[in-house]
């Protein structure tokens, strides 16, 4: 009786999960209190300080407010959209005091989409969220809209976030930095909304001149595009930002938010919060850019791990690229495997995949990642191997 052959067995070594960026130790100049991330753009988070507890978001919730009404209504390059018709209730909210909000609207003015997203977010226009929530879900009043937000965000991954209105006015309305990364990383890649919030002001026809509340970073020199402020009572200042970075000959887009940073002492709406969570931000972004540098945590050909026949014989598996993360000094970054479902085969060519190395180096998508391949072919045991499983 021939007893059945056992099934080759992938071995990835676990020793070198974890690696550290190399050039000592980076300290980003957090504050001492409140909360914040930094990520690069689709590779992964560099760092954080504070406790990850949803807090009032202010007006950062517009982002979400924005990311929605694009999301159901993109524009493409150069295009401005749909008019949408001004309501009674956008002018009557236009003459709330103790909120942001753009004055001076007449019912029955009409704007397009993009001259509506660029007094949304640009002055921050807490009326004009109302109507495009309004005019989206074409309903009497914001309910189906905050559905919609709260859908998106739970899409995104943003476990510890809640919309209850589409401005940031309402203080249930909460979430955290890291949440405010995962939004961020998904709205910039929406060229109306860069072009919108990289904007210092902007003159909309029947509208007049608006000003950008972010524009303090935006002419810093540091490369900074947006994308929004937030600032009242509860929340004290709020600011979610993206900068360019030049890293290792690459452009890479950074982005940040911090949040619940207040002052002490007298703050009409959060005003003066306002202005120290944007020098508090202006200190982070200028050191992360200038900190950000590349590693290569595994070589191409490094061998990573190895393929187990069962009669004792090793095939090596080596990753087929360098994988290389962009991050700060001192940082580690984890390296995983996934094989992604893929079944081993007894036998396979030299070159074949078997899975995939994942640096992640911290909460949020992955760095980076590479194929790992066998380094020589797999094949059948020989006949004098068979003939030993004869019993």
């Amino acid at each position: 009786m021939v007893r059945p052959l056992p099934s080759p067995e992938l071995k990835v070594r676990e020793a070198a999960s974890t690696v550290t960026v190399p050039g000592g130790r980076f300290v980003i100049p957090w504050p001492k209190k409140g909360q914040g991330a930094v990520m690069v753009a689709g590779g992964g988070t560099v760092g954080t300080f504070g406790a990850e507890k949803p807090v009032p978001t202010a007006s950062v919730a517009k982002i979400m407010t924005a990311y929605v009404v694009l999301r159901e209504h993109p524009l493409a390059k150069g295009e401005k959209g749909p008019r949408i018709t001004i309501d009674a209730k956008t002018v009557t909210d236009g003459t709330a005091e103790d909120e942001s909000r753009v004055e001076g609207l007449q019912e029955g003015q009409s704007f397009s989409e993009l001259d509506m997203l660029r007094m949304l977010m640009i002055p921050s226009g807490n009326n004009i969220a109302r109507m495009l929530a309004r005019w989206d879900t074409k309903s009497k009043d914001e309910t189906a809209f905050v559905r919609k937000m709260n859908d998106a965000a739970k899409a995104l991954g943003m476990r510890n976030t809640t919309y209850t209105d589409p401005s940031g006015l309402d203080r249930g309305t909460v979430s955290t930095a890291v949440d405010q990364l995962k939004l961020a990383d998904a709205v910039m890649k929406s060229e109306a909304f860069r072009s919108v919030v990289s904007m210092v002001g902007a003159d909309i026809p029947g509208a007049g001149h608006i000003d950008n509340n972010n524009a303090p970073l935006l002419t810093a020199g540091l490369g900074v595009e947006g994308i929004k402020t937030g600032s009242n009572t509860p929340a004290g200042g709020t600011l979610s930002w993206a900068a360019r970075a030049t890293v290792d000959g690459k452009e890479r887009l950074v982005l940040g938010t911090m949040m619940d940073q207040h002052v002490t002492g007298p703050d009409p709406n959060g005003s003066n919060s306002l202005a120290l969570v944007l020098e508090n931000s202006r200190k982070v972004v200028a050191a992360v850019r200038k900190g950000l540098t590349t590693a290569t945590v595994v070589r191409k050909g490094q061998v990573v791990g190895h393929v187990d026949d069962g009669f004792g014989g090793r095939t090596p598996v080596v990753a087929a690229k360098d994988l290389t993360v962009v991050g700060l000094p001192g940082q580690r970054v984890r390296v995983t495997f996934r094989d992604g479902g893929r079944a081993l085969a007894r036998t396979a060519e030299r070159g074949t995949v078997v899975g995939e190395l994942i640096a992640t180096p911290g909460p949020g998508s992955a760095a980076g990642k590479v194929p790992v391949v066998v380094k020589s072919a797999l094949k059948e045991p020989s006949f004098g191997t068979r003939i030993t499983r004869i019993g």
